[in-house]
């Protein structure tokens, strides 16, 4: 089953990943073989999954993620999906200001 899942690394910063098996890819990233940001910040604790039907829906998953901000990964972590969904509102007032003029 592909997994996409958050750990939260010993200095408090997320890693996202995708994997097909997640207890291998943990114990990875827990003995310093998973990628060099988790290796250089040990221990890693997972704060995180979804299960996802394919592969390439896991990865995406992943990308996607990584490019939100920490408060609305939080938000996702602590399982408060209103919280997520206005994090994702647009938060720069002259970009939404331009918008909506459009």
């Amino acid at each position: 089953m592909p997994y996409m899942y958050i750990l939260e690394c010993a200095d408090g910063s997320y890693y996202t990943g995708s994997t097909r098996d997640l207890e291998r890819r943990l114990w990875e990233h827990q003995n310093g073989l998973g990628a060099n940001h988790t290796a250089k910040r040990l221990p890693v604790k997972l704060v995180y999954c979804e299960e996802c039907d394919r592969v390439d829906d896991a990865f995406y998953r992943e990308k996607q993620i990584q490019g939100w901000s920490r408060k609305k990964k939080q938000a996702l972590i602590a399982g408060d999906a209103n919280q997520v969904h206005l994090l994702a509102e647009c938060q720069n007032e002259s970009h939404c200001r331009n918008k909506e003029s459009e």
